[in-house]
């Protein structure tokens, strides 16, 4: 392009094609919140076609010619800008949709995204009556339309493109060596705290009232830094966090009376997620900046909130008198001590959710595992049931009661695709840990805040570090900007060895 003038204008005109595109998407989350939260089950094969058409108009929009040539004429403006810029920024990232949208038929999304909705549909009632049976041709048709948006891509494994999708630049040859090195060390510390007389946490098993675990939480995670003027809390069968914009984060929490615990880390695990999508600039609202960078970045920050801080002893010094006052009955005979190391208990459970910090990530593994082998071609998906239970038995030492408490137990599979769904609860857990470790090495003071009640000194370093860049970096690069180092495993174990060696006063195995 010639004339530099024009630059401007036609930055400006790339913007407003995009932010009509983040209008259609941001509509398309809100009817999928309201499915999941309010809508009557009658409406599912309408609303379907509802969030199908927005996805199609979103994705015919997206990949507009006009929105090709307008990146084209645009490079040199883009190198003109430093690389972190929101005007760099923004061409660069929108080149990155453009060029991944392209390959995929617009027809092709509105076919999958109605069958996602439906699919879900169908697994809240196959769950409910604990039959596979019900699901089971849906999730065949789910694998087969994973398959088919992977051909739209070139690849090495055929999961490489879904996984990238979510968690860009990870690919089956990085994350397999990774999740094996990862597996050889946690399978003797389970092990070896497993071994151990197992801690009593009964008193997390008494009747908490669900408006009282509500409100609870919902004092819990204003005081984290939660804006309830720009988000809300529901309940729903499986916890999510739905953003729209900078100023409308929704998170919710699923509530049993008779286990304290899910209900309050799911609540702050979502607040996680929302503390982010709140913390971006307000600079890149309307964008597609305004977003996440990456499964395992948005999980590093749920995972953060609910297990390094809110599992802390340093956290429930803040928070226990105000508890136990609110659950005097439950709780006056517990003390602070004991209430610590019943939320942290180890121990071999079926399900992801309910699992603890030690043991979580053996769960990630074996979705992870299943999915290949979907994929591949090696596993068919009347048979998923079976390999899910053999897996649990080799890794776990059981097998889930039945298969609602097994193959069905995630909603992932079922309400969006095989590939790339569960990759980033463990990438999450490792870049938590090696982003904590940073942040206190940056201002030691944070776990004396936390013990404080005072949550601004992380939730400020995480939103100046992370938060407010929304999409503007790579994980990778965002990784090695925060710690210097690339991702790594050592953070977490380390981590997991120090607190739990201590809590269960066993010799927990070193790291070799």
């Amino acid at each position: 392009m010639s004339n530099i003038s024009l630059f401007p204008a036609k930055y400006q005109e790339l913007k407003n094609h995009l932010r009509k595109i983040q209008n259609l998407e941001n509509a398309a989350s809100i009817l999928n919140w309201d499915q999941t939260t309010y809508m009557p089950n009658g409406g599912s094969y309408a609303r379907g076609q509802q969030i199908a058409t927005l996805k199609e108009l979103a994705h015919e929009k997206l990949t507009d010619p006009t929105i090709g040539q307008l990146l084209e004429d645009l490079r040199s403006y883009e190198q003109s800008f430093p690389y972190d810029s929101t005007e760099a920024s923004l061409i660069r990232v929108a080149r990155r949709d453009y060029e991944r949208a392209i390959r995929v038929p617009s027809k092709f999304m509105a076919k999958f995204c109605q069958h996602q909705a439906i699919s879900y549909e169908t697994w809240v009632k196959a769950k409910f009556l604990k039959d596979f049976s019900i699901v089971q041709p849906y999730l065949e048709k789910t694998l087969e339309l994973s398959q088919e948006l992977a051909s739209f891509f070139p690849y090495k494994h055929i999961a490489d493109p879904l996984i990238d999708l979510v968690d860009e630049g990870m690919t089956v040859s990085i994350l397999r060596p990774l999740f094996s090195k990862l597996r050889q060390k946690l399978l003797p510390i389970v092990e070896a705290i497993t071994d151990t007389p197992p801690i009593d946490d009964s008193c997390l098993h008494q009747y908490y009232s669900r408006e009282q675990q509500l409100n609870f939480g919902y004092t819990v995670i204003k005081r984290i830094g939660f804006d309830f003027q720009r988000g809300r809390l529901d309940v729903t069968p499986h916890p999510f966090t739905s953003s729209f914009s900078i100023g409308d984060v929704r998170i919710t929490t699923r509530i049993y009376e008779n286990n304290f615990s899910e209900g309050l880390f799911s609540t702050i695990h979502e607040a996680g997620h929302a503390l982010y999508e709140q913390g971006i600039s307000m600079e890149l609202e309307g964008t597609l900046l305004a977003g996440g960078i990456s499964s395992g970045i948005h999980e590093s920050q749920s995972r953060l909130w609910e297990n390094i801080v809110a599992r802390s002893r340093g956290f429930w010094e803040c928070f226990y008198p105000q508890l136990q006052g609110t659950f005097l009955k439950q709780l006056s005979s517990t003390s602070v001590a004991k209430f610590y190391q019943a939320i942290n208990r180890v121990a071999k459970s079926p399900i992801r959710t309910d699992a603890d910090e030690v043991t979580y990530n053996l769960h990630i593994m074996i979705r992870f595992n299943l999915e290949l082998a979907m994929l591949e071609g090696k596993l068919a998906v009347k048979d998923l049931p079976e390999a899910w239970n053999e897996l649990y038995k080799k890794d776990l030492g059981l097998v889930p009661a039945n298969n609602s408490e097994g193959v069905m137990q995630d909603v992932h599979w079922y309400g969006e695709m095989i590939g790339g769904m569960f990759q980033g609860y463990t990438l999450g857990n490792l870049i938590a840990a090696q982003i904590y470790q940073a942040a206190v090495k940056y201002n030691p003071e944070i776990p004396v805040g936390i013990e404080q009640g005072n949550f601004s000194l992380l939730h400020q370093w995480l939103k100046q570090n992370i938060h407010q860049h929304g999409r503007k970096y790579t994980a990778n690069e965002l990784i090695y900007h925060i710690t210097g180092k690339p991702l790594s495993i050592e953070p977490f174990i380390d981590y997991i060895q120090d607190k739990y060696s201590n809590m269960y006063q066993t010799k927990v195995p070193i790291s070799a």
